[in-house]
């Protein structure tokens, strides 16, 4: 009788492993025309000649008029950047907006080709640790390849961009260079995320993947507010606050100003050298702001709190940000 059970158990295995492998069969097939590969160039002057140098990744295609979603990293320093679909047809594209901290870019196609396919857009709060996932991209070069997975872990970074701490998803799923910028998708084909970076100490992939969640992507590139969208920063730890000498346990440390923006108008200051401090990449030399509205910025829940003041504000209304600069403590000011 036990032997019965372990043959019937044994077969119902067989047929549901079987089954999963159609199912993904099909929906790879059916996502990977969203799927393009990205090539760009990059232009420098050395010794008064002109050199050129390449680079590859992936991207998404999520609107029929030729709007891509990739990672900035990809993009950030190209001097033309070439979109090539699955067909093998290549078009220019331009970098519409990008935020290098939370490693993601938007692009759009010059001439648009009919017959686009989009993917569908989800949403990351949705998914959950355990959940299977797909990633399509060109890992070593090796265009339009499937790599499949599980969600690890759901994770904040301490980056702030558009006023948000930006949202990571760490997978299983094999993610190597030129998976940069490609999708991660759920088994519903939906785009949960950006593939954006791998912990590595060979330099291939270890089983460490990291994608930027789709929701903080939107929040990132689409919603547009003249206050949060003008700088990048970074929320020190109490660690790295303590580095700087800061009069509380924590702030925000300015990485990157927009020019014209209401930062920029107010007069917040950019890092301008690059250093590693405790691990962690960042630029200094720039303000760390201490308050805004007169709420500490003390801790990652205090955003909440201040984007809502930040809301509530009326045009000409003033705006008040308290920073630390150069070891002195300024408060900065401008009407909205």
């Amino acid at each position: 009788m036990n032997k019965i059970k372990s043959i019937v158990y044994l077969v119902i295995l067989v047929i549901t492993t079987n089954l999963n492998a159609q199912d993904l069969s099909t929906l790879f097939k059916e996502l990977d025309p969203s799927v393009v590969t990205i090539e760009v160039i990059e232009y420098k002057v050395k010794d008064d000649k002109i050199t050129s140098s390449g680079g590859l990744g992936s991207g998404v295609i999520i609107d029929k008029e030729g709007f891509i979603l990739t990672a900035a990293h990809v993009v950030e320093s190209a001097n033309k950047v070439s979109v090539k679909l699955q067909n093998g047809v290549e078009f220019t594209a331009d970098v519409l907006s990008s935020s290098t901290a939370a490693d993601v870019a938007l692009l759009k196609i010059r001439t648009v080709p009919i017959n686009l396919k989009p993917v569908k857009v989800g949403s990351s709060n949705a998914s959950e640790v355990g959940e299977q996932i797909l990633v399509i991209g060109a890992p070593l070069g090796l265009e339009h390849s499937l790599s499949v997975g599980h969600i690890s872990r759901k994770m904040k970074k301490n980056i702030i961009s558009n006023g948000e701490m930006a949202g990571f998803i760490q997978t299983d799923a094999s993610i190597n260079h030129g998976n940069s910028g490609g999708p991660m998708f759920n088994t519903k084909g939906e785009l949960i995320g950006i593939v954006s970076f791998i912990l590595s100490n060979s330099g291939g992939f270890e089983g460490l993947g990291f994608a930027v969640d789709i929701d903080t992507a939107k929040k990132v590139l689409f919603d547009v507010n003249s206050f949060w969208t003008g700088f990048e920063g970074v929320f020190l730890s109490e660690g790295l606050a303590g580095v700087f000498n800061t009069p509380q346990k924590s702030g925000v440390l300015i990485q990157r100003i927009t020019p014209n923006s209401f930062a920029d108008k107010i007069g917040l200051k950019p890092g301008v050298i690059q250093a590693e401090i405790l691990g962690q990449k960042l630029w200094l030399g720039g303000d760390i702001i201490l308050s805004i509205q007169g709420l500490s910025c003390n801790a990652p829940h205090d955003l909440g709190n201040i984007k809502k003041q930040i809301e509530s504000l009326k045009v000409g209304d003033k705006v008040l940000i308290e920073v630390l600069r150069k070891g002195k403590v300024l408060t900065l000011e401008s009407n909205f």
